[in-house]
């Protein structure tokens, strides 16, 4: 990496999915910290509404998951998409009331000289087994084989099997005890469930491991060849890949996930391995 990089560095499931989307954009985002010349896509005030009502659920999940009765939280849901979801939510019967909940708990362990990071919105924890919960707000519903792939499923379960004893009595979570649910607003009867075991867990910290490595060592960040990539992408300006957003309906939800932005809120705990 370039030679002004901290020598501390945070790498999360954002940053390595980057990476491996694109290089030269994570050199970008990361390492020369350039602002951003465009827009992701060509949004209609419907869709930048949809983006903020979908931070709007996830504080809304909180709030219930820290003890808000649901009824105290519904005339909150004040748009149509809104109230869906929190309705789908409210009548999912999701079965953690016997368990210990921790929302919005930030978790990080050291990988050589940097930091591997991961913020969860629920990890619910019983009887030494542990259940990871992300909520989503697609408009579509991903296949299961491209969610197994991405680094989040892959590093939000190997991270919390490194790092989650604090949440377990000081007992380290066995690998077969980790599950990872995702759960859609709009789907809420097909949540995708990602199993785990000390093979995936080995492969994956491996690799983590072996991806931190290549990206500290890079000094040439190339172009991803996948130019459907750049019709998202903020930075493509840059390099000379157009400059003009794709429009949202026109852009492959499978390949971004159907959600355009990050949900971020303000740190609540932080365990360190």
């Amino acid at each position: 990496m370039d030679s002004n990089t901290p020598t501390r560095f945070d790498f999360s499931q954002s940053s390595l999915q980057d990476y491996s989307d694109c290089p030269r954009r994570f050199q970008l985002r990361y390492v020369e910290h350039m602002p951003w010349p465009a827009v992701e896509a060509e949004l209609s005030t419907e869709q930048e509404s949809r983006q903020q009502e979908g931070l709007r659920f996830h504080r809304l999940v909180h709030q219930h998951l820290m003890g808000v009765p649901s009824g105290d939280l519904a005339p909150l849901a004040t748009s149509q998409d809104l109230r869906r979801w929190w309705d789908n939510y409210a009548s999912s019967e999701l079965g953690l009331e016997s368990y210990l909940r921790r929302s919005e708990v930030s978790m990080f362990c050291r990988v050589g000289d940097h930091r591997l990071v991961a913020k969860y919105d629920l990890i619910a924890v019983k009887d030494g087994q542990a259940l990871i919960y992300d909520w989503k707000t697609y408009t579509r519903r991903p296949r299961n084989e491209w969610l197994a792939a991405r680094w989040q499923t892959r590093i939000y379960r190997a991270l919390l099997v490194q790092a989650g004893a604090m949440l377990n009595g000081g007992r380290p979570f066995s690998p077969d005890d980790v599950k990872m649910v995702y759960w859609f607003a709009e789907f809420p009867r097909e949540p995708a469930v990602f199993n785990y075991d000390a093979r995936q867990f080995r492969a994956d910290w491996a690799e983590i491991g072996q991806l931190i490595s290549e990206i500290t060592a890079e000094r040439h960040f190339a172009l991803t060849p996948d130019r459907r990539l750049c019709r998202w992408c903020v930075y493509r300006s840059y390099c000379d890949r157009g400059d003009r957003a794709a429009k949202w309906n026109e852009v492959d939800e499978d390949s971004v996930g159907g959600e355009s932005f990050d949900v971020g809120f303000e740190q609540i705990e932080e365990i360190e391995f």
